[in-house]
């Protein structure tokens, strides 16, 4: 029986025929389903950009998270778990994503919502913020909060409780930044491909700029290369007094790879750029009697979303 046959099974199914009526329906509502099925789960699959705010204890860092949901600050108590909220950008901050785009477009929006997680600052807490870095999920950014009036250097405190405060407050700091900074370099360093990391940007975020005994931003960026300097001096002492040389096996390869231009002389943000880690630095506070002022950071924020 040949295929133009009216008894054949192909002029059965392009005929009239109840069969033909129900299979073309079949394939009509099925068709658009798996489509649905399929966009729906690549779309699901997508994260949503994201920023991760760290730094020491103290320094403000759910305070800012609140005032950057919010639109205003409140009273918070220290972190013990990382906490995520969605955020939208000002109208009056622009991603660089959308410089392009009209403001009629209703796309708009969507591109100027992001993730913000908070991580505590506890020491022993700190691999929460650890773990982000290593396992991002469309990280676009770090900012990294910092107390500007307790990061002073000694001799910019007066009194001696004053300076052990400062000092301490710099120390705890600068070896955090120490630490988060070389395992951006690291990702750079141990990459097992020809192929370069993304750019990572570091926003050192120079809070409490309302206080009296607050550090202008530009001098929180001198002390905190300054102190990150004698904080890598000083782990490189202690391997050395441990018997650790610079010709020992690859077992001991992590523990001699120093932060910044080969571990030697004074350490400058700039150095960063190498391993694709730009680093900026912007004074704000959280709260204060005039209010919040976290335009810069806003701006940081926008030309990296």
């Amino acid at each position: 029986m040949s295929w133009s046959d009216s008894q054949s099974w192909l002029s059965s199914l392009m005929g009239p025929s109840l069969s033909a009526i129900l299979i073309t329906a079949l394939i009509a509502i099925t068709i658009p389903l798996l489509l649905h099925l399929i966009i729906y789960r690549s779309t699901t699959t997508t994260h949503s950009p994201s920023f991760l705010l760290i730094g020491p204890r103290g320094s403000g860092k759910t305070s800012l998270l609140t005032l950057l949901e919010r639109g205003n600050s409140a009273a918070t108590h220290t972190s013990q778990t990382p906490l995520t909220v969605e955020v939208s950008l000002p109208i009056t901050t622009t991603t660089s994503s959308s410089r392009y785009r009209s403001a009629a477009d209703p796309a708009l929006q969507v591109h100027k919502r992001f993730l913000l997680i908070d991580t505590p600052g506890h020491g022993k807490l700190r691999h929460h913020a650890l773990d982000s870095i290593v396992k991002p999920q469309n990280l676009k950014g770090i900012i990294f909060l910092v107390d500007a009036a307790n990061v002073s250097s000694s001799s910019s405190t007066t009194g001696s409780g004053g300076t052990r405060a400062a000092d301490e407050g710099l120390r705890e700091a600068a070896e955090y930044l120490h630490d988060i900074l070389l395992l951006l370099q690291k990702r750079a360093t141990g990459a097992t491909t020809s192929k370069a990391p993304s750019e990572m940007p570091v926003l050192i975020a120079a809070n409490k700029l309302d206080l009296f005994t607050a550090l202008p931003a530009p001098l929180v960026k001198t002390v905190l290369e300054a102190e990150i300097t004698n904080v890598r001096n000083s782990r490189s002492r202690g391997l050395l007094d441990s018997g650790i040389s610079m010709g020992d096996s690859a077992d001991a390869g992590e523990e001699k790879q120093w932060l910044g231009d080969g571990g030697e002389g004074k350490f400058e943000f700039s150095q960063m750029e190498e391993v694709n880690v730009s680093v900026a630095v912007a004074g704000g506070n959280v709260s204060g009697s005039e209010g919040a002022d976290v335009a810069k950071w806003w701006d940081w924020i926008g030309n990296h979303l």
